[in-house]
């Protein structure tokens, strides 16, 4: 029964994202209510084929920020994605994304596929000048691009800085800080995080 309900809430979610000008795929699951801030153009967010969302949901975009999630991704509660200025947040293929995952734009952030987030992930594409002798809350933002290769797995509360590139097949343990890019499928911990090994055949 509840399984039927969920079927016909999202029917009608998807129609409502529809009118929004969002674009949608087929079979579109979801067990929670989208928050949707659009103050760019709604036809940038794209959510492919086979999407399930286990809960919440909070997509925002402004000026031409794009959000566009490929088919067969599968996100828990409680998600958040931001895109600003002319960034693209794309999500690929078959990936998994934890719950409380925060990734914000301005620039553009490229997720692989088969990509596995835990809980609480937070990725930034960007970051706040901080000078001397001036308040950080006027001085504006920096940005740089973050890319996660394929069959990445980032533990709980793992945070990625703007500029960094994670390897196909890297391992970032939990509550890593990463600051700088990993090699192809090496384990990274700590903060910052290091590499300490490789996965092995």
């Amino acid at each position: 029964m509840k399984k039927y309900f969920y079927f016909l809430f999202s029917i009608i979610i998807k129609l409502i994202l529809k009118i929004y000008g969002i674009k949608v795929g087929k079979n579109f699951y979801i067990e929670g209510i989208p928050k949707i801030k659009i103050n760019g153009k709604s036809d940038n967010i794209e959510i492919g084929n086979h999407i399930s969302i286990f809960g919440s949901i909070d997509l925002r975009n402004r000026e031409n920020g794009k959000i566009i999630v490929e088919d067969n991704v599968k996100f828990d509660h409680n998600v958040r994605i931001v895109s600003a200025r002319d960034g693209v947040i794309k999500i690929g293929e078959n990936s998994i994304i934890g719950p409380h995952t925060i990734i914000n734009g301005g620039g553009n952030v490229t997720i692989g596929r088969k990509v596995i987030f835990a809980k609480n992930i937070t990725i930034n594409a960007n970051d706040h000048i901080h000078k001397k002798f001036s308040n950080i809350i006027d001085q504006g933002f920096i940005y740089s691009n973050v890319i996660i290769e394929d069959d990445v797995w980032l533990g709980a509360n793992v945070c990625v800085n703007k500029g960094v590139s994670i390897k196909k097949g890297s391992v970032v343990g939990a509550n890593a800080v990463v600051t700088k890019d990993t090699e192809p499928y090496s384990i990274n911990v700590g903060v910052p995080s290091k590499k300490i090994s490789e996965r092995k055949d």
